[in-house]
């Protein structure tokens, strides 16, 4: 059954931008988190609305006071991306690969 959620922040991490509402689900780059953290705290709120259409409060450039808190589900790596370079008759072949690290958070508030 579908559950109504009325309030969603637009943030900024990391240099993107990121709409959220109460329990989302996000992959955010990966960061230093000291031992024992559980939640993050995200300062640069870009936007808070109403998902009713109402009147949305846009910062210039951030909104002063309102915060989004989130609990850390996890630091997680995402699949291996290959990539193969090849020239036919030149002799030339490249492998190489890359894993991502990131952070799994769960949106647990927006405090205005």
């Amino acid at each position: 059954m579908y559950t109504q959620r009325p309030m969603y922040a637009i943030i900024e991490d990391s240099g993107t931008q990121i709409m959220v509402r109460k329990d989302d689900v996000l992959d955010i780059d990966l960061r230093k988190i000291p031992d024992g953290t559980t939640t993050l705290t995200f300062g640069k709120v870009l936007a808070v609305g109403k998902e009713d259409g109402s009147v949305a409060s846009i910062g210039l450039p951030y909104l002063d006071k309102v915060t989004v808190t989130a609990e850390i589900i996890g630091i997680k790596r995402r699949a291996k991306t290959v990539l193969n370079k090849y020239s036919r008759r030149k002799g030339y072949r490249r492998h190489k690969g890359h894993r991502q690290s990131y952070v799994q958070v769960k949106i647990s508030d927006i405090i205005l």
